[in-house]
């Protein structure tokens, strides 16, 4: 009986994973954003990642102070920061040379790059599920080259998707890590993104004008810094299921905030591609969860 206690406590209460879900809904609603406040910026695209995640670097550090979080600094947080810096410079490229939409959706297919990496180099047997998603994954993401693009948009296409294998290569390397481990991975991720960005500021035409300098302090803080600590604190006791699931907000929301304010929209390839994407990764997500359920049972 007492051992049941003890398991019961640990396990997280039903306000904790409300408050899970709340977190997690309000991280990808800020995540969203990142698409119009890009646009709004005539800065280069380095520049912009450098000094967005400078920002970001301030308030995920500040968060780790104030919970008194010890940093890690191990081979697997150097990795994780590594790649999450190359997924923070690839979106921004992607936004600036493609739209919006097919930036955000095309970095969505990360799942599906987990599934061909694991099967490639980790040897892992790829289920029929798995198969039939990575082909509908891929014949969508095909769609997005269909539209009439200049060559900066298919090259802003190809920059999407290597955020979306950029986001795959932080999960396969980090796995499931310690808290100190992945915030001092995020920390280092801010970090390689401000050093390489930054510069850029003094060998590209800048203008400072104050509806650029708002955009950038939205993007640092709010777009990226606070949805960080709220992703963390939804992780803490929230399924991983429920927090992708939740997390397909961000690619819906997106286009829609581009659109409203710039009237920028995905060609009609790229929007069927994007609904293909989208609806092929979240009925994974849903069917290998009770895949894994069901395994466990037996």
């Amino acid at each position: 009986m007492e051992t049941t206690s003890s398991n019961a406590q640990m396990l997280p209460t039903r306000a904790e994973k409300t408050k899970s879900i709340l977190y997690m809904v309000v991280c990808a609603t800020l995540w969203s954003i990142g698409g119009i406040f890009i646009k709004m910026v005539p800065w280069n695209a380095l520049a912009i990642a450098g000094v967005r995640s400078a920002i970001a670097a301030v308030i995920v550090y500040a968060y780790i102070r104030h919970k008194k979080i010890n940093l890690k600094f191990v081979k697997s947080a150097f990795l994780s920061g590594a790649f999450l810096s190359g997924i923070f410079l690839c979106f921004v490229v992607a936004n600036k040379l493609t739209t919006a939409a097919n930036a955000i959706v095309l970095q969505f297919t990360s799942p599906v790059f987990i599934l061909i990496l694991s099967a490639v180099f980790l040897h892992r047997k790829c289920r029929k599920g798995d198969l039939i998603t990575v082909v509908a994954t891929l014949a969508g993401i095909s769609l997005f080259f269909f539209d009439q693009l200049s060559p900066g948009g298919i090259l802003g296409n190809c920059f999407g998707i290597l955020a979306g294998l950029m986001v795959a290569c932080a999960y396969l390397v980090v796995g499931e890590v310690d808290e100190e481990t992945r915030m001092t991975g995020i920390l280092l991720g801010q970090i390689f993104t401000a050093v390489i960005g930054l510069p850029a500021l003094f060998f590209t035409e800048i203008s400072v004008t104050p509806s650029a300098v708002i955009s950038m302090v939205i993007l640092g803080i709010f777009q990226l810094g606070i949805p960080y600590v709220l992703f963390g604190l939804a992780m803490k006791d929230g399924s991983a299921l429920a927090c992708n699931l939740i997390g397909a907000i961000e690619p819906l929301l997106n286009p829609v905030w581009v659109f409203l304010f710039t009237g920028e929209a995905p060609g009609f390839f790229a929007l069927v591609g994007a609904g293909i994407v989208i609806i092929a990764i979240t009925l994974w997500c849903i069917w290998s969860d009770r895949v894994s359920r069901l395994q466990e049972a037996e």
